[in-house]
This record gives C-alpha cells, structure tokens and sequence, in this order.
C-alpha cells in the first residue's frame, strides 16, 4: 500500500504540468484505478491527535484499506473524493484569505 503523506493534503498534490488535475489512483498495492474515496487516518503512537494523513481508494478497494487502517485504530473518516477536494479548495481559499488581510509583520530591529 501506498499512502499519501502530506498532513493535510492539498489539490496541488494531484495537479499536472498545466496545472489541471490529474486523476488521482488508488492507493492500493498495484492498483491504477481513479480514486472515489479519501481515508483520513492517524496512528497515534506516532501522530499528535490533529495529524491527519491520508489514503486514496476506488470503489473495489474502499473497504479492504478501511478494516486494515479500522484493525488497527487508526481509521478517522472516509469521504467521497470530490467532497473532499472541495472542502480542501475552501479551506485554502479561506486560508489565502486570511493572510492577505494580515498586515506584513514589521522586520526585525525596524
């Protein structure tokens, strides 16, 4: 299996040389399939309890990754990929937001 790594992961994580998205592949061992599902996850003995990593699955392979992250108690949630992705593009537009409200912090010793 080959999870995706990023804490919270972003569309540019899936985007192209053009800068549209790709198709995301599952991250089942061997499988090429577009992605459906993301499955939020988090290992406790390794992860502060907001750390968030992620896997992506298709249909066929939903539920084999959910009982091998559920086995081990680390399953969170599992989201229909485009929910997901929207979600994400919110939270970085409202992020982007915020920072070009912010004033510039003044420099050091100024």
């Amino acid at each position: 299996m080959n999870p995706q790594d990023d804490q919270q992961p972003s569309l540019s994580l899936f985007a192209g040389a053009a800068g549209q998205p790709e198709n995301p592949i599952c991250s089942g061992k061997g499988c090429r399939a577009d992605a459906r599902w993301v499955l939020v996850w988090n290992n406790p003995k390794l992860h502060t309890p907001d750390r968030r990593k992620t896997w992506l699955a298709c249909d066929e392979h939903r539920e084999h990754l959910s009982q091998f992250l559920s086995v081990r108690g680390f399953l969170k949630e599992v989201l229909p990929f485009a929910e997901w992705t929207a979600a994400e593009a919110q939270a970085q537009a409202q992020a982007q937001a915020q920072a070009q409200a912010q004033p510039p912090a003044a420099p050091p010793g100024a």
